[in-house]
This record gives C-alpha cells, sequence and structure tokens, in this order.
C-alpha cells in the first residue's frame, strides 16, 4: 500500500478522530488537560556506544505511521491540533529521520527540532496538568513520563478495537508476513539451514531483523519443540523431516503473527497429523464471534486437541480425560493466542474493564494471554498446536496414566519436534475475518495469474 494513497485520508482522519475521543475521556477521568506521549530515547547497550535497536512507544505510532523518530513527541490538548516535535538533528554519523510526510501530515501541527533537549520548550510548561506516557528515561529537565493508570487503563482497554485504519495496516501487514511465508517454505524445500530460510523470509518481506515485529522463530526438526526456538542454525541438518516457521511482518507500526508447519516428503504420517491439526485450527478460527468466550475457546481447543491425540494413536484415553487428567497440557502447553495489533503481544488481554481490574486465568492453564470475551474490533491469534518435547513427556512418564499413552509411537515423532498453525482473526458483528488465510490465499490467486 502506498503512502499517498488516497483512501487512507478518509480511514486515517476517522482513525485520528476515534483517539481523540479516547484521548479527551481518559484525560477526563485522570484530571490531565493535556496528553504528552514520548516516541522514546535509544539506550546504549553497557560499556559501549552501540544502541540497542531502537522501538517506539506504542501509543506514538498508535497516532500516525512513524516508527523512526527517536526523542520525537506527540502534545494533544483536547479541542486542539495534536502537535508532533520531530527530531531531525544535523548528523553525519547516522541516518537523520526523514521530513514527515504523507496522509497524516496535514492533521497535525509539526515542529521540527534539532536537539532532543529542544523539546522542552515547546512541551505544557506544567507538567503536573499532563498525563505524559513513556519510558523513564525518555525525561527531560523535569518533564518525566507519569504514566498515569487511570488514562493508561482506559486507552488500553479501548486499543482492543480496532479502527478500520487500523484494520486496513493489518491487512498489508498480513500480505507481506504470506508472501514471506511461502519464500521460506519453498527454501525449505530445497533443503538449506534454518539461517538460510531466515534469510529467504527476510528478502521476501523486504524487512530486517529489527523490522520484523519480533524475532522469527525458524525450526527445523526436534527444534520445532522448543517454543521460542531462535537459535538458527548454519548448517542444514543431515535429513529434513520438518519445518515450522513462526514469523510475522510491519506495517505502518502493526504487526501480522503467522505460524505454519511442513513435514518433508515422505513423511505422511507427520503430515497427515499436520493436516488434523489445521483443520482443528481452522474450526477455532471459525469461533472467533462477538461474545464468545476466550478462556472458553481455549479449554475447547485442548479438548479438540486431545480428540486429535487418540485419533492419531498417542493416547488411548478419551479426550475428556486428557484435557481433565491434564495429559492434554504436556502435548499443548501454551495459551491458544493472544490479542495483536501495534504489539505482536497486544495490551488489555486480561483487564476486567475500561477502569482496569484482572480476569484471571482458569486453573491450570497459566501461559495463556487472554482472558477476555471477543467483540467486535478485536483482532486475536488462534494458535493450537501438538508438540513433543522431552521435559513435558519425562514427567508425563512418571505419572500413573502413562500406561495410556503409546510411548513408542511418540518416540518415532519426537524428530519432528512439534505442529503449530496461527492465524490473526479479527471478530467482526458477523463471520469473522481472517486475515491470514485471506492473504494466502491472495498469495496463491495472484501466483495463478
Amino acid at each position: 500500500m502506498d503512502t499517498q494513497h488516497p483512501d487512507l485520508h478518509p480511514l486515517f482522519a476517522d482513525h485520528l478522530a476515534t483517539l481523540k475521543a479516547r484521548a479527551d475521556k481518559a484525560l477526563l477521568r485522570g484530571g490531565f488537560d493535556h496528553l504528552v506521549i514520548a516516541a522514546g530515547r535509544p539506550t546504549l547497550q553497557f560499556l559501549d556506544d552501540r544502541p540497542y535497536p531502537f522501538a517506539v512507544n506504542p501509543h506514538f505510532k498508535h497516532w500516525l505511521p512513524v516508527t523512526k523518530a527517536p526523542d520525537s513527541w506527540i502534545v494533544y490538548t483536547p479541542g486542539r491540533k495534536p502537535k508532533l516535535i520531530y527530531l531531525q538533528p544535523h548528523d553525519y554519523w547516522h541516518v537523520v529521520p526523514e521530513s514527515p510526510a504523507g496522509y497524516w501530515v496535514e492533521h497535525f501541527d509539526i515542529a521540527i527540532i534539532r536537539e532532543a533537549d529542544e523539546a522542552r520548550a515547546l512541551l505544557p510548561n506544567d507538567a503536573a496538568r499532563c498525563a505524559v506516557i513513556g519510558e523513564a528515561h525518555a525525561a527531560l529537565d523535569g518533564f518525566a513520563p507519569n504514566n498515569p493508570p487511570d488514562v493508561l487503563n482506559y486507552l488500553h482497554y479501548q486499543r482492543s478495537y480496532k479502527t478500520p485504519y487500523e484494520l486496513a495496516m493489518m491487512r498489508v501487514a498480513s500480505k507481506i508476513g504470506t508472501r514471506a511465508h511461502r519464500a521460506a517454505e519453498r527454501a525449505f524445500r530445497s533443503g538449506v539451514s534454518e539461517f538460510d530460510i531466515h534469510v529467504a523470509y527476510m528478502g521476501a518481506a523486504r524487512q530486517g531483523d529489527n523490522e520484523l515485529p519480533y524475532s522469527n522463530i525458524i525450526a527445523l526438526n526436534e527444534h520445532a519443540a522448543v517454543l521460542h526456538y531462535m537459535e538458527l542454525g548454519h548448517a542444514p541438518p543431515a535429513h529434513a523431516h520438518s519445518f515450522l516457521i513462526d514469523a510475522g511482518a510491519s506495517f505502518h507500526g502493526y504487526a501480522s503473527d503467522i505460524t505454519r508447519t511442513y513435514a518433508a516428503d515422505g513423511a505422511d504420517e507427520f503430515r497427515a497429523l499436520i493436516d488434523a491439526v489445521d483443520a482443528a485450527q481452522q474450526g477455532l478460527c471459525a469461533k472467533v464471534r462477538a461474545g464468545q468466550s476466550y478462556p472458553e475457546l481455549h479449554i475447547h481447543a485442548h479438548h479438540v486437541l486431545a480428540g486429535i491425540l487418540k485419533e492419531h494413536g498417542f493416547v488411548r484415553m478419551s479426550a475428556e480425560s486428557a484435557v481433565e487428567s491434564g495429559v492434554s497440557s504436556a502435548f499443548f502447553p501454551h495459551g491458544l493466542g493472544h490479542p495483536i495489533g501495534l504489539q505482536v503481544h497486544d495490551v488489555a488481554g486480561f483487564q476486567a474493564s475500561d477502569s482496569g481490574g484482572t480476569l484471571t486465568r482458569p486453573p491450570g492453564h497459566p501461559y495463556l494471554r487472554m482472558t477476555r470475551v471477543l467483540e467486535p474490533g478485536m483482532v486475536v491469534t488462534i494458535e493450537p498446536g501438538l508438540y513433543f518435547v522431552d521435559m513435558l513427556l519425562a514427567k508425563l512418564k512418571d505419572q500413573p496414566l502413562a500406561k495410556e499413552i503409546d510411548w513408542a509411537r511418540i518416540e518415532a515423532f519426537r524428530r519432528y519436534g512439534g505442529i503449530r498453525i496461527e492465524d490473526d482473526v479479527v471478530c467482526t458483528d458477523g463471520e469473522p475475518e481472517n486475515l491470514t488465510r485471506d492473504a494466502f490465499a491472495a498469495q496463491s490467486q495472484g501466483a495463478a495469474t
């Protein structure tokens, strides 16, 4: 999507109007006159002058599609045009941020500064009347982030409901991610290493490590049993049995998060297991509807996956017994998914209301990342999985229920590591919108034409 595309102008105008209305209410609740957002400041590595990769404050990029302008600020006062204080330093050591341009600039009063400290003169005089959102080290001469809970609770809760502009950004992020996933699968089929697959992914996405929304998981064979495997082996394995890739893309500050699992040629039993998990995952995606409890959907996923374990001969017990006894958790040890948007694991997944509070996880499911009821505008990931994790299986082997497990069959599947299938799904007033499947379908249609 081109930044000058005319369709973005009305989408962004409506998006900004929504943010202003939310900010007005948040400031009223907190008793503040101004909302001030720090983009953030680069942090140097210990005992070095090298900065860590800069990650912009998600509140900052919520207001405008700028992700590479450290030491910049946004000031919003109800009833006034938002102000952008934009650092564009005189610097020949580093790339200077480009001059503001595109569909969003007309909506801001923009002040260019050349030194970070110059921002203080353009910020409100009375810091006590400001809700200042940002990291502590963004402070300037007594003007420091205070991150008031009343303001953040309201803004975070409302951020769960994506505007049409935000959904448009996430559709593009999904298209970029699926294009790169196709390239990664082709690289896997060619027999290269995890590192080479990662390079192929970045090349197709046209995004480097620091531009991607999270570190890619590129796992061959048993490495897929490590849920956050990020080592990137430089040599291809002697025999490739399986490939799990969990990788996303970014667009204008918004993320996609996509996982697929592939079987090598000849691994027919594992391919059949992937197909079963994929069918189950699509059934779970279809349940992303208004009024659906996300924790209840997570528990339902355990029952569905336990049924697959029985159907494919890994367990002899019923699906109900596998879930009640905790056996299913040894094969599916993580949560069903999480909110996604400006952050891969977006905020407010546990928040009880726009005033705060916490909705607790169901007992026995400590890694679930969302406990809210789904509502239109929410975007969540649906990512069930089945894994053969040695540590978890060893614990299971010591239990009386171990006799209900076919350990020889599990041993035969350990070389594959595991399976995860993940889509980004929008809850609407009716049928869910599957951003990931739609993007893959568009890729296939484009290849066909």
